[in-house]
């Protein structure tokens, strides 16, 4: 399921078929409304005269050129995602899509989090990317297992307490 060659090769995310849909959504979203927008939007510029000093025109132009960029990123998101069976995973190790219950060694603090692919991540929601320090450190750890996490201010230490799925 999890291929080594695919890491090397492009950037794979793992996403749960919700995540994936979503993505799918907003890739659907961009190409059947917002494009046809940005052309018309250029269209309208255009026939309002000369377009060497029309700002307009050039506020468009670029506008278009930002949704392509968005167009194109969010294609290679998908092209390079990979839907994640979650009923298939190992429950006894922090990986991506695993709920983790985790304390603060320092101060006691206990916090709960999910571990998501980046363009999935929502800290409002307890949802932090596996990219993330916090996220890249609790990877692999089981329960009991301590993680050492650098930040800008140091070094953090949380205990695993609990993994779960959804």
């Amino acid at each position: 399921m999890f291929n080594a060659n695919d890491e090397v090769m492009s950037k794979v995310s793992y996403y749960t078929a919700e995540g994936l849909k979503k993505l799918r959504d907003e890739l659907n979203q961009l190409k059947d409304v917002e494009r046809p927008k940005a052309s018309q939007a250029i269209a309208e510029a255009r026939d309002k005269g000369d377009l060497s000093e029309n700002a307009e025109y050039d506020a468009a132009k670029e506008a278009q050129g930002m949704l392509e960029m968005r167009i194109s990123k969010l294609e290679e998101t998908v092209a390079n995602a990979r839907l994640i069976d979650e009923s298939q995973l190992d429950m006894s190790k922090v990986l991506v899509h695993s709920n983790v219950k985790i304390k603060n060694t320092a101060n006691g603090m206990e916090m709960k989090y999910k571990l998501v692919a980046q363009s999935e991540a929502d800290l409002k929601s307890g949802k932090i990317s596996v990219d993330s320090p916090i996220g890249k450190g609790l990877l692999g750890k089981e329960v009991g297992e301590i993680a050492e996490i650098e930040v800008p201010n140091g070094k953090i230490f949380f205990e695993i307490l609990e993994i779960s799925r959804d």
